[in-house]
């Protein structure tokens, strides 16, 4: 398991008021559950980004992401997004917002 630990930390300091985030080992990385379902993560110096799938695309034309495809396969409704666009923290916490905004309009699990 590869992840950025300095990544991590700002992640953490962005859900530090949530009582409902949990940290799981997932897709090589680290990633962060919201009421259980996947939120963001930090593979290598990535973040992965749940958009959803609504969102997917217009994500994709956005400078510096990726499609995330951990298992060789497109995960649809994620996205890479490179350390380059995230350098600062309010750049980190849209996606962040975005992704937790998607998450929460899902079904409790």
């Amino acid at each position: 398991m590869t992840y950025d630990e300095q990544l991590a930390q700002r992640i953490r300091q962005y859900f530090s008021s949530s009582q409902d985030i949990v940290e799981k080992p997932m897709f090589g990385g680290l990633a962060f559950l919201l009421g259980g379902h996947m939120c963001v993560g930090t593979n290598d110096h990535r973040l992965m980004a749940r958009v959803g799938p609504r969102h997917y695309d217009r994500a994709l034309k956005e400078m510096y992401t990726t499609i995330m495809d951990f298992t060789g396969k497109p995960l649809k409704g994620f996205v890479y997004v490179e350390p380059e666009a995230i350098t600062t923290d309010p750049a980190l916490y849209k996606w962040i917002r975005h992704c937790e905004n998607f998450v929460r309009s899902l079904p409790p699990k």
